[in-house]
This record gives structure tokens, sequence and C-alpha cells, in this order.
């Protein structure tokens, strides 16, 4: 049985070689058959079949060039002569036209030709497979069957590797291996298949049989890679792809028990800088391609089958990032040029792409950040190898690759990778955050923890780095100048999320951090200013994240209302400083501090805390937001600042208007008669509160942008509210209509009927007189239900007037008096209006005067004599002739007076 397996084993192995043999006897007689073919077509052609000979140049049919293999060709093209040298203006001219660059690897037409070419050349690949394959089962041959010693075995399989390498080079040397040779991607064939079968036999002499120690098993790897390097430059991309592709899947296809296989990884990182080593002198770009992405698979494939080996997959990965940077690029210190992976978002048609190097050196960083911030740390040590991999990756970007311009915004993948990986860690419990929130559970006399700390010790150097990118000029300094004064406090921040500190080591230590934050970003700014002179944006910048990281610290230690009037005093703090230095990014600070305290006054804790809180509390905030508004909108009145000019403006309006309403809110609910939940006065006042804040965001449309959008739909909010509370107020709370509604409180026309009504109208009618801006259509709105308001509290206060707080039910009917007051009013704003028509010249307002006089004439004769009696009715009936006449006087008189030519005039 065993001499029929060996039997077996052998044909499988002559199978390979008898293509190959039978492949290059085919090849000899096809070139044979070529140049005989080439011999009698120039023995038979006659000199009569040449095309004649004319005075003109002769037009030369464009010849079709041959398709490419997907890889390039195995051979470097000769250097042009001096005649065929491009012109170098043409050159640059193509060269910048071309869109994607050359070096772009994922494009149609290269997986197309990498089709075409495995449609006519598969065999190849299979050849190289086989041969691969039966190397390593050679091996495993030996181990299933125990007919050599382990020591045997693997000589038998680096013998075999070996010889496939010198019949590669055997055949290439001999018959060649360009495109034009019968013999074409042979020799690539048999080393890369003796290659992967090297790599096969120094795994098993690891691996399966413990032979050697991982330092021979290394020493062993990299001499065979540095021998696939000479080969890859000699033999072309096949070799490349046979050897890396082999090469990662020799560990799966020869298998073993390990109790740690970490030492893989070294073997990965190994055969990864071989693909990239090729590459980098040769330049078919996919090859680094493949090394990369070979690197990753083989390593996601080697941690998820091996848990354990986690920590070590780590240190592979950032391994893999750095040498994906520093190889193709030939440098030790990084010098990548050229365009922004970031400036393809502002790409023009036709601009500039990065170049190679820089994408694979993005997509390595990408990778390797998003793994490390993904990955969960079941233990403190895997937390803060996590945080130091990241950490490593952001600091090697900052300083040793500060000469490489084409890399500066990949700093920004390890940088953000590490605070989310941060905030993850906390927000979902891990090792080391249950580690800091149970220090004092058990020993309340243990030691200060220090791992957060730790942390925002670790984002101010990032930050310090960051400023010192910044004062090192290039592009975008400040670009560099705003990462600095972001990247600390926002790391602060994620930890305030994420793992609540202050529940552990206390407000105030906590708000320490933020203090010394603080503190850093005085001196930055300081410096920024130092070097900047006039220019004043880097100061500008470092200062807005002092003021953030001081109210990070209030809002950490104060209460509830001591942290809003803190948030104030900043705004304030903000405008002096823009007065004092001339700080235009001042006006962003503004913006979100006016935005922020709004939120506090309105909706955290809101007015639901207004409401509750002791009056003497609620005003001090509520006013101190009034002051500091009016403060910070005075200095700023001799700069030109037009947003944050507006946002004070519009806030200080707004606050005041709920100030007061609060107040006559708070006043009113002590008479103990009545809420804000159901009272006339309530509703209306809480309308006024909403309708102010409507009136804020109109305002506000006139800076424009990006976010009028969230402007306008503020504004809808706050006035729908508004309005939804004065429907309210107008009819379910309407004493006249509602039986049992709460009782108007104070004497007549001064009363809760002004608050609830008359307040919503000047409200109304102020802010459509005090907005400029405001579109005309709206305008006119406002000034239809400001006269509906004015008109209803009339009303109503005319009839308390008559009838008291008992008596407004419309069920107790209308008196002779109240009718006639009716009428008399009618009749008084009838003429006020006619008189400002004729004063102004107002067509409009003349009309509506007359609609006003002409709903009292059809009140006295269809209501008030029927309803009149006695005196009162002669009395109704005689304001309503005497007001006509005179009226009548008044448009004579108007119109004598404002005519050319006198009363000559009048009577012709």
């Amino acid at each position: 049985m065993e001499s029929l397996l060996v039997l077996v084993g052998l044909v499988v192995l002559a199978m390979p070689v008898s293509i190959v043999v039978l492949l290059v006897g085919h090849a000899r007689l096809r070139r044979r058959v070529e140049q005989l073919e080439s011999r009698l077509g120039a023995e038979q052609q006659p000199d009569t079949e040449r095309p004649p000979q004319t005075q003109s140049a002769p037009i030369e049919a464009p010849t079709p060039e041959p398709r490419p293999a997907p890889w390039g060709s195995p051979k470097q093209e000769s250097p042009p002569t001096p005649d065929q040298r491009p012109d170098p203006e043409e050159s640059a001219t193509v060269t910048e036209s071309a869109s994607p660059p050359a070096a772009v690897v994922f494009r149609a037409e290269r997986f197309d030709d990498l089709g075409a070419w495995l449609r006519e050349n598969w065999f190849y690949a299979v050849s190289a497979l086989s041969l691969a394959l039966a190397g390593i089962f050679l091996v495993q041959y030996g181990v299933e069957n125990g007919l050599l010693p382990p020591a045997a075995r693997v000589l038998a399989a680096l013998g075999f590797g070996a010889l496939l390498i010198v019949a590669g080079e055997i055949v290439r040397r001999r018959y060649g291996d360009d495109e034009s040779s019968a013999t074409a991607y042979l020799p690539s064939v048999f080393s890369g298949a003796g290659l992967v079968t090297l790599f096969g036999g120094v795994l098993a002499a690891r691996q399966l049989y413990d032979l050697i120690g991982p330092e021979a098993a290394l020493a062993g790897m990299i001499a065979i890679a540095l021998v696939g390097l000479v080969l890859g430059w000699f033999h072309g991309p096949l070799l490349a792809a046979i050897g890396l592709i082999g090469a990662f899947a020799a560990p799966f296809v020869v298998g073993g028990d390990s109790a740690d296989p970490s030492w893989l990884y070294i073997y990965f990182f190994v055969i990864t800088g071989l693909g990239l080593g090729i590459d980098t002198v040769r330049r078919w770009a996919w090859v680094s391609v493949l090394s990369l992405v070979g690197a990753y698979l083989a390593g996601l494939l080697l941690v998820t089958g091996s848990p354990i080996t986690e920590p070590a997959f780590l240190v592979y990965v950032a391994a893999v990032a750095v040498i994906a940077i520093a190889i193709p690029a030939r440098r030790i210190w990084p010098d990548h040029d050229g365009a922004l992976f970031s400036e393809l978002l502002v790409r023009k048609t036709g601009g500039p792409w990065p170049e190679f190097p820089a994408r694979l050196a993005f997509g390595a960083v990408l990778a390797t950040s998003a793994i490390l911030a993904l990955q969960w740390a079941d233990t403190s040590g895997e937390f803060w190898l996590g945080v130091i991999l990241l950490a490593g990756l952001t600091f090697a970007l900052l300083i040793w690759a500060k000469d490489a311009p084409a890399l500066q915004d990949m700093t920004a993948l390890p940088a953000l990778g590490l605070g989310g990986f941060v905030f993850t860690h906390g927000f979902d419990g891990g090792a080391v955050a249950r580690g800091f929130w149970q220090t004092y559970s058990e020993t309340s006399e243990a030691a200060f923890p220090l791992a957060v700390t730790w942390l925002v010790a670790l984002g101010a150097v990032i930050t310090l780095l960051a400023a010192w990118r910044s004062f090192r000029g290039g592009r975008y300094p400040l670009v560099w100048a705003g990462a600095a004064a972001l990247y600390a406090p926002a790391l602060a921040i994620a930890l305030e999320l994420g793992w609540r500190p202050a529940s552990v080591i206390g407000a105030y230590p906590w708000a320490l951090h933020a203090v010394a934050l603080a503190a850093l970003m005085v001196v930055l700014a300081e410096r920024f200013a130092r070097v900047d002179g006039e220019a004043r944006i880097r100061p500008a910048l470092a200062t807005l994240s002092a003021l953030s990281c001081l109210t990070f610290g209030c809002v950490i230690v104060l209460s509830s209302a001591a942290l809003t009037i803190a948030f104030v005093v900043t705004i304030i703090a903000a405008a002096a400083l823009d007065r004092r230095f001339n700080l235009p990014p001042m006006s962003w600070f503004i913006w979100a501090g006016v935005v922020t305290v709004t939120f506090r006054l309105i909706l955290n804790p809101g007015l639901d805390w207004a409401l509750h809180a002791p009056v003497v509390e609620m005003a001090l905030v509520y006013g101190a937001a009034v002051a500091g508004y009016v403060a910070a909108w005075w200095m700023l009145r001799p700069l030109d600042r037009p947003v944050a000019n507006v946002m004070l403006d519009s806030a200080a309006w707004a606050t005041g208007g709920v100030l007061v309403s609060l107040l006559l809110l708070r006043w009113l609910e002590g008479l103990g008669e009545g809420g804000a939940d159901d009272s006339h006065w309530g509703l209306g006042l809480l309308s006024a509160i909403w309708l102010l804040l409507a009136f804020a965001q109109v305002q506000r449309f006139a800076l424009g942008g990006r976010l009028n959008w969230v402007r306008v739909a503020l504004g809808v909010f706050f006035a729908a509210h508004g309005l939804l509370w004065l429907a309210l107020a107008a009819t379910v709370a309407n004493p006249v209509l509602r039986f049992g509604a709460d009782p108007v409180l104070g004497p007549p026309i001064v009363n809760t009927l002004a608050i609830a009504y008359l307040l919503p109208a000047l409200v109304i009618g102020l802010s459509a007189w005090r907005i400029p801006t405001m579109p005309a259509q709206l305008r006119l709105a406002c000034q239809g239900v400001t006269i509906a308001l004015g008109a209803l509290w009339l009303g109503l206060t005319i009839r308390h007037f008559w009838q008291g707080a008992a008596g407004m039910y419309e069920g107790n009917g209308v008196s002779q008096p109240e009718l006639y007051t009716y009428t008399l009013a009618l009749l008084v704003i009838g003429a006020a209006l006619f008189y400002q028509s004729l004063a102004r010249r107002s067509d409009v307002m003349r009309k509506a005067g007359l609609a006003v006089i002409g709903l009292a004439v059809a009140k006295v004769f269809l209501i008030d004599i029927s309803g009149l009696g006695g005196l009162i009715r002669v009395f109704s009936l005689l304001a309503l002739g005497l007001a006509l006449a005179g009226l009548a006087w008044l448009n004579r008189w108007a119109k004598l007076r404002h005519s050319p030519q006198g009363p000559e005039a009048l009577d012709q």
C-alpha cells in the first residue's frame, strides 16, 4: 500500500514538470515555424507589390499597441534615444491632464486586462499552484506516512524549492522572459513556486516539528525574502504575485498546532516588506496593494483563529502602517509630496490626485487606525496597548512625517481613533474604566486613580505637537493651529461623557484638569500672538479654546443657575477680548455662547425651572443674561461683527421680554387665583415668551448661510407654540366665552386682560416694527394679528369696566352703557384712522378708517336702536351724527390745506 502511495505522489509531482517540458518543447517548435515563415515571406514578396512613392509625405497607418499584461512587462523598457525623448513641456501637460494618474490600481481597464490575461494564460497560474502545493504536500506526506525523519522531510521540501528556483533561472537565462519570448512567465512560475515551497519548509520546521527556534525561523524567512526580493526585480510581477499569495497562504496550508502562534505575525511582516521592497524599485503599484491586502487579511485570519494573539496582532498592524509609509518612498524620513486626500473634497475636474505612495500610506493608516480603534480591550494591558499604538502612530505622523506634506491630513485618522477608542471604552464599561470606577468602592484609602489624568496629559502632548507643526509653517498652518486648540479639550469632553470622572475623583479635581488645559491654551495664544503680530487668527483660536476649557470647568463644578451665569460671563469675556485685541473669530464663540445660554434658559433647565425656582434666583439668572448680552453688544458696536451683533441684539430683546413675562407670571401666581397653565393671563404670558423666541430667529434670518434653514425651523417651532397658547387664551380661557374661567384680576384697564391679550399684541407689533429685514408678507400678517388682538383686548376691557370680574361671561347679557361704549370706541378709532390717513396721505389707512366708521354706523342702526332706550338711544344717534359731521368737515379742511390752488380750485 505504501508503495502505491509513493507512486501516486511521484505522479502528482511529475504532472507540472511534464506540463512545463511540453510547453518548452512547444515553444521551440513554434519559434522554428515562425523563422521559416519569415524566410519564405521575404523570398516570395516581389518588388512590384511595393507601394509607389509620391512627392507627398507618406501617411503612416497607426499600429495598434499590444495590450499589456495587467502587471506590465516583465522587463524594463530600454531608455529612449535622444531623438525619441518627448518634449518636457508636452510631458508635463500630459502628466497634469491625466486623471486619475497611471498608478491608480483599482480601475476597470486593469481588471479587464487581468481577466483577458487569465483567459489566455490560466495554465501558468494552475502550474504555479500545482508546483507550490507539491512542495508543501511533500512535507505533509512524510508526516502522514512516517517515511522520513522530520529533518529529512524539511530538507526535501527545501531542496525541492531550491530546485524550482534553479530551474526558473535556467529557463530565464537560456530562453528569455520577455513578452516576445515563447517562455514568458515560465521562470516566474518556477521561481515563485520555489519561494512558496521554501517558506513552507521553514514553517514546517518551526510549526510542525519544532526543529528550530523562532530566531532561526525568522532568520531563514528573512534570507528567503531577500532571495525573493532579488528574483522579483529580475523576473517581473508574476513572480511577486505568486510568491506573495503563496507565502501568505502557506501557514494556513501547512497547519500545525501551536500554543502561541504570535511569531507568525513576524513572518507576515517579513512577507509584506518583501512585496513592498520589490515594488519600490519596479513601481508596478498593484504589487504593493497586494502586499498590504494580504498582510491585513492574513493577520485578521490568524487573530480570529487564535484570539490570544491579539496584542501581537495590534503591534503587527501598527508596524505594517509604518513600513507602508517608509518603503514605497525609499526614505527613512518620509518626504511624500503632492496633493492631500482632504483636498479631493474640493478638487476641481482634472485637478491633481495624491501620488501613489501617499495613497498607499493613507490606506494603510486608515486600516490600522480602524482596527486599533474598534478592537475591544478585555484587559487593562490591551487597553493601554491600544492607546500607546494609536498615540504612537499619531506621534509618528506629527514628528517622523514632518517633511511629508502629503501625509499631514492622515494625522487625523489615528488621533480621531484614539478619541473614539477612549470614549467607547468608558461608555461600554471597559476593563480600565471599570477599575477606575471601583477605585474607592472597597477601599476608601486607595491611591488616587491616574488613568484619566494620563489620558488628558496625552491629549495635551498631541495638542503641543500640533501647535509645533503650526509654528513650522508650510501648508495649512491655520489648520494645525485649529487642531491644537481643539484636540485636548475634545478628548477631555470624551472622557467626561464616557468615564464620568467627577463621580470618582470629585468635581473639583476633575475641573482642575480643565483649568490646566485652559492655562496651556493661554500659553499657546501668547506664543502665537508673539509670532503672528497683526495676524490674529491663530491667537484667537487658542483663546477660544481657553475660554471653552474654562466653561467646561464651570460645567463640572457649578450649579445650574451659576453655570448659566458663567456662560454669560464667558460671552462678555469673548467680546472684551475681541474689542481689545481685534479677534474676529471670537464671533464664533459668542454665537455658540448665545445658543447655549438660550438653550439653558428655555429648555434645560429651562422654563420649567424658572416657574418653580426661587424668584430672586430666577430673576438673577435671566437678568444676568440680559445684562451680559447688552454689555457684549455695546463692546462690539465699534467693530464690524454682524453675526455677533445680530445674535446679541435679538437675544437681549427676547430674554428681556421673557424675564418680564416670568416676573409677571410669578407675581400673579402668588396671588393664589389661577395658574400659568389654565388662566387667560398665564397662557398669554407663555405665548409672549414663545413669540419673543420666534422673532429672535426671524431677526437672525438676515445672517443667511447654510444655517438659515435651522433658524426657519426653530422660528416655526417657537411661533407654533406661541400661537397655540394665544389661541387657548382667546378661546378656552377667555372669561367671556367660558363659564367658570379664572377671574380677571386688577382694576379696570390695568388688569390681567392687558397681560393676556395686549402684551402679546405689543410683542408682535413691536417686533414687526424693529426688525427691518422681516419679509413683507410676514410683516403684514403680524400687523393683522396685532390689530385683532388689540380689538379683542379693547372689547374685553370695556365689558370688564361695566360688568366687573363677576359679570364677564356672555350669558349675563350686555348692558346699555356697555353697548353705547362699543359704539363710541368704534367712532374714536375710525376717526383716528381717518385723520392719520389724511395726515400721512395713506389710502390704505383711509379705507381702514372708513371701514371702522361703517361698522359703527351699522352697529348703531342694526343693534343700538333696538337694544338702547331712552336718552342713551338719543345720545347714541346724536354722537353718530356729530361724529360724521365732524369727519366731513375734517376731510374738507384737509383737502383745502393740501390743495396747491386753494378753495377756488375745489369750487371749480
